[in-house]
């Protein structure tokens, strides 16, 4: 159990940690958007075709599909603009609550049923998603937080094509490896915007090879001793995690909007996952977050 527990708290560090990299290197104007994604997408494509290279008899060649490619490269674009302008413990709760509630949309409309409470933490969850993008002075950007949502729902997507699949970690490499064309196809077309530094390449490389690529590797390994609804629940912590990190590590504020909608969000969301009796497990696709959540 101990073992499980270290392994867990590791990558819940790693997923918080990329939206931490993320926006210390995007708040810094250290790289453009596009070029963040695509180092990141690259690195890590590298870094778990090795992994499954040396690991297992097969390579990642064959695996994933391009379905999932493209929400996983969807998820990654869309998370890279969103922190242009949203702190690291906004956009990390806002791409946490979307992924965990495309989830519940998903489940029932494959006919899963939810009791009364899991309704209520579901409403509760609504409501602090839409307090905390409300207009007013403390608000995220618009443009930010809707990126961010869109992000929040191609990840969950993407977990959800992986239920079930027999080696995620070789299928999560595959689809990293297919994401590649397609954030070199991004970065052409964003050619006139590009820029960065050597500190930027590296936030983005240490984001990729780091903590999405390793990170996913270290949850697989802690899902051998969890069950679906404790690895869901645990994944609450990421956006705490972030915002703690953005606040000590990039002197980001706390707002009482944050605070409020997180307790809403991350409160709704434990609600459905300890009152549902459906099986769906958050990162069993090829994450984290990634989580699958990366996740933030």
């Amino acid at each position: 159990m101990g073992k499980t527990f270290a392994l867990t708290v590791s990558a819940m560090v790693a997923f918080a940690a990329n939206s931490l990299l993320c926006r210390a290197a995007l708040g810094e104007r250290a790289i453009d958007a596009a070029s963040f994604t695509t180092v990141r997408l690259v690195s890590g494509a590298l870094t778990l075709w090795l992994i499954v290279r040396f690991t297992r008899r097969n390579t990642a060649r064959g695996s994933g599909d391009w379905v999932a490619a493209a929400m996983l490269f969807l998820y990654a674009v869309a998370f890279s603009f969103a922190y242009l302008s949203l702190t690291a413990g906004t956009g990390a709760l806002i791409l946490f609550g979307l992924v965990q509630l495309t989830m519940f949309v998903v489940g029932l409309r494959g006919g899963e049923r939810f009791a009364p409470l899991s309704w209520a933490g579901f409403a509760t969850a609504v409501a602090g998603v839409a307090y905390l993008v409300s207009p007013g002075v403390a608000a995220p950007s618009p443009v930010g937080a809707a990126l961010m949502a869109l992000a929040g729902v191609a990840w969950g997507v993407y977990s959800l094509r992986g239920r079930g699949v027999p080696d995620p970690l070789s299928a999560t490499a595959g689809n990293f490896i297919r994401t590649v064309p397609l954030a070199l196809l991004v970065s052409a077309l964003m050619i006139g915007e590009v820029r960065g530094s050597w500190r930027g390449v590296a936030l983005a490389t240490a984001s990729g090879a780091v903590t999405s690529a390793i990170g996913y590797v270290i949850w697989y390994a802690a899902l051998r001793g969890l069950n679906a609804t404790r690895a869901a629940t645990v994944q609450l912590s990421v956006p705490a995690i972030a915002a703690l990190g953005g606040v000590l590590l990039l002197s980001e504020p706390v707002t009482a909007r944050l605070l409020l909608s997180s307790l809403a969000i991350l409160g709704g969301i434990a609600l459905v996952f300890t009152q549902r009796s459906g099986d769906i497990t958050p990162g069993r696709a090829a994450a984290p977050l990634r989580s699958r959540t990366d996740p933030s």
